[in-house]
């Protein structure tokens, strides 16, 4: 009988929900000061946190889910933004007979900006929670285990979040100023402790998420959601990732507040502490995440012989980028860029679960070299030259070099833009220079005499034996684009090596 329920348990429910929705307007806050982050496949795991800044404003990433053949196009709900005023259209600026500096004034503002953003956090907690993890559970959408895997520790965070805007409004005066900020926070800050596990988390979270799509009854219960004007275009996954989002945004929101302090008032020595507090939470928060961020993948590779282990692969804990790139016969890889090992692999669907198949053998970093290649210099196929080709097809390509077997082998990659092929390059970089005394070994001319050989003309290893589907490699961690700034120095070298 839940087959002619649903529907209308839907109608009731998101009207209850719409009717409780305020009308909501553009935001003006001090997250519009901050440029929006550029979206690239490459996931860069040193900067798990940093890199998923995603402000509640009209720079956020609208996620709109693929169509299914069982669903039919809704027409486009009216989006309801989220009513913000800054602290002088809210208070006085006369503070009784004397009118406040304008350094004061934008202090205040940072000062609101903060309580204003607990404010919304805990909205957007609660309605996660009610809107999402409620009715699923309710309606047997998912399970109670496959909900506590994906919303995590969601739970503990709304008191945590209601206790500072709690001291917050404490701290402010019947006129509205708030006088010091500083000591509230270095009493609080040691709290955000628990995002640890949160944080964590979300790797297997979004896996989990992305394979219940697949699931009509997930997936139209979720696209619902996001037709509904509540939602605000966000999808679920956007409304899980706010924590983290409002964690990274500490550090701005007190260095804005401290900016404007001058040096004799009380609470900049409170700032100043406060500060230092925050880094080193998100610093030690971020290191966990990228251990279990590449504990998450290890575990999640398929060997198709016990030859491809490799112990630098399991001794690994740093997980220094992942990507879609494609080699120079268009087929679709996924590459891991460990600490210590380069691995190639395809992406394969096993128990209706996302793993990754070794497509060749992992690479030591130590015995890495890099070369920028420039647009239609490299061949396509093993045969034809990109100069004779289309010229899209021949762009943004890069290659690694490394010796095996007293030969010189080579794989060719092709970035989806040149922006992710550099930053391939700065990772390997990275990598490398990490290992070696020289971070920027140059490519010696080779004697025309030794053997080389480009893995990617060869013939392709076996598929894997099991029952498996070989499927194109997705980005199915999306959510988490590379945010951070890099070098954009060229690694090309002036050698060329001849490919065969």
């Amino acid at each position: 009988h839940l087959v002619f329920i649903y529907p209308d348990f839907y109608g009731m429910f998101f009207s209850s929900i719409n009717k409780r929705v305020k009308p909501l307007s553009r935001v003006t806050s001090l997250a519009n000061l901050i440029p929006p982050v550029k979206t690239a496949p490459l996931k860069r795991i040193g900067q798990t946190l940093q890199r998923s800044i995603s402000f509640r404003s009209e720079s956020r990433t609208e996620t709109v889910m693929p169509p299914r053949p069982w669903t039919r196009p809704a027409p486009p709900a009216n989006t309801k933004r989220r009513d913000s005023k800054l602290w002088s259209e809210t208070f006085d600026v006369r503070l009784g007979h004397q009118m406040l500096s304008s350094k004061e004034i934008k202090r205040q503002e940072a000062i609101f900006e903060l309580s204003q953003g607990e404010r919304d956090l805990i909205e957007d907690l609660k309605l996660a929670k009610k809107a999402y993890h409620d009715p699923m559970l309710k309606l047997s959408i998912m399970t109670e285990h496959e909900l506590t895997q994906i919303f995590g520790t969601l739970d503990s965070l709304i008191p945590l979040h209601e206790d500072l805007l709690s001291r917050l409004r404490e701290a402010r005066k019947p006129d509205g100023s708030t006088e010091t900020v500083g000591h509230i926070l270095v009493d609080w800050l040691p709290c955000l402790d628990s995002y640890n596990s949160y944080c964590s988390n979300q790797v297997a979270a979004k896996a989990l998420l992305d394979h219940k799509k697949q699931d009509h009854r997930v997936h139209d219960f979720l696209q619902r959601c996001l037709e509904s004007p509540f939602s605000r275009k966000l999808d679920l996954w956007n409304f899980l990732d706010i924590p983290r989002s409002r964690l990274v945004k500490y550090p701005l929101l007190l260095r804005e507040i401290l900016k404007h302090t001058p040096n004799d008032h009380p609470d900049r020595q409170h700032l100043d502490e406060a500060i230092n507090m925050i880094q080193s939470i998100v610093a030690e928060i971020n290191t966990q995440t990228g251990e279990s961020e590449c504990r998450f993948y290890k575990e999640r590779l398929l060997y198709l012989e016990d030859s491809q282990r490799d112990l630098l692969i399991d001794s690994s804990r740093i997980l220094s980028c992942h990507g879609e790139l494609k080699n120079n016969r268009g087929a679709k890889l996924h590459v891991f860029l460990f600490q210590d090992v380069l691995v190639i692999t395809r992406t394969i669907t096993h128990s209706e679960q996302l793993h990754y198949q070794l497509y060749r053998q992992p690479i030591p970093v130590r015995e890495l070299q890099w070369e920028d290649l420039q647009d239609g210099e490299i061949r396509l196929g093993g045969s034809i030259r990109g100069a004779f080709s289309n010229n899209e097809r021949t762009k943004n390509f890069f290659r690694v070099l490394f010796h095996s077997g007293g030969q010189l082998q080579s794989h060719s990659f092709q970035a989806s833009d040149a922006f992710n092929k550099q930053q391939w390059l700065n990772c390997i970089r990275q990598a490398k220079g990490a290992t070696d005394s020289d971070p920027d070994p140059p490519l010696a001319p080779q004697p025309e005499s030794m053997n080389h050989s480009d893995s990617d003309s060869s013939v392709d290893s076996p598929d894997c034996s099991m029952d498996m589907d070989t499927t194109e490699a997705s980005d199915s961690t999306t959510g988490w684009p590379g945010s951070a700034q890099m070098d954009q120095t060229d690694s090309s070298s002036s050698s060329r090596l001849a490919e065969v």
